[in-house]
């Protein structure tokens, strides 16, 4: 496999650069690369919801219909073309759900924090993280563009570095590969 791989090490840089690219079109521009999230959340709901109906309808012969799967289907149909409707109420759905999340782990880790306070040592710790987290979400619900803003600027970090680890492994990969030539 190992060798599969070296030899096709230049489709790893392609990927890599074409991650750094990304990443840095979504740091420069975050307001429309939260708009194409949106709508490609919207076309994955209403594919995702196409599937749930087809299998919902599943063709057996003695003509059992999964009901339920029909009606998630029809839902998720039904909120992709709201995604696609109301791009900017997605985001703020999404937006807001990555709030309530931080804040509700941020009390589950102050509450671990006070229920292990006789077991632990330094559950301090756990409660400054869950402070931070109840924090962390308190913001994006006071601010939720300034959160849509750090997320995007999240995903361009995060694919920035994601190309620079793939560009690096290319690079180590073609010398792996020169190595064995010689």
């Amino acid at each position: 496999m190992l060798s599969t791989v070296c030899k096709r090490w230049w489709v790893l840089m392609v990927r890599g650069l074409a991650a750094i690219a990304l990443g840095a079109i979504t740091i420069a521009n975050p307001e429309p690369s939260l708009l194409i999230l949106a709508y490609l959340f919207a076309a994955f709901t209403i594919v995702d919801g196409i599937g749930a109906v087809l299998l919902g309808f599943r063709g057996e012969a003695d003509g059992t219909v999964w009901w339920t799967m029909v009606l998630l289907g029809v839902l998720a149909i039904a909120a992709g073309i709201t995604a696609f409707a109301w791009p900017g109420l997605t985001l703020l759905v999404l937006v807001t759900i990555v709030a309530l999340s931080a804040i509700m782990r941020g009390l589950f880790e102050i509450y671990a924090g006070i229920a292990l306070r006789n077991e632990l040592e330094d559950e301090w710790i756990l409660w400054l993280s869950g402070a931070m987290s109840v924090i962390f979400g308190a913001l994006i619900m006071y601010r939720p563009d300034a959160g849509l803003f750090a997320i995007a600027l999240l995903i361009g970090a995060y694919m920035i570095a994601l190309g620079v680890f793939a560009v690096a492994l290319a690079l180590r990969l073609r010398v792996v590969k020169r190595n064995w030539a010689n």
